[in-house]
């Protein structure tokens, strides 16, 4: 991760929590617990937006995304756990099979790991 990239992860957390914070203590949708869907919207814009697109981050970051929203309607009531959880395996599942068919690269801290290991 380039420096310049990373300096932006604790600003943009900052202002996730802050802004959770904000719309917790003024009830914007009751219910809902601001600081953590945004912070898991943030980790997954973050995911994509400093990792690039690759096998993994086509995964992790949408996932991620997909949680927020899917959080968001748990908490409003709007759908059970039963519901939220099965949904987030079929994400996950075929998250993972669009990186399989398109052609991204590996991420690199696996080609690194791979080389570490072989050499």
């Amino acid at each position: 991760m380039t420096k310049r990239k990373s300096s932006v992860v604790v600003p943009a957390i900052m202002i996730a929590v802050g802004t959770g914070w904000l719309l917790t203590n003024h009830d914007v949708i009751p219910g809902v617990n601001w600081i953590w869907v945004l912070g898991l919207a943030i980790a997954g814009i973050l995911t994509l937006a400093i990792g690039g697109l690759d096998k993994a981050t086509v995964v992790v970051g949408p996932f991620l995304i997909i949680c927020t929203v899917l959080s968001i309607l748990r908490q409003t009531q709007r759908i059970s756990v039963d519901t939220e959880v099965p949904a987030l395996v079929i994400v996950a599942g075929a998250l993972m099979l669009v990186a399989h068919m398109l052609p991204l690269p590996a991420p690199k801290w696996l080609s690194e790991e791979q080389g570490r290991s072989t050499g």
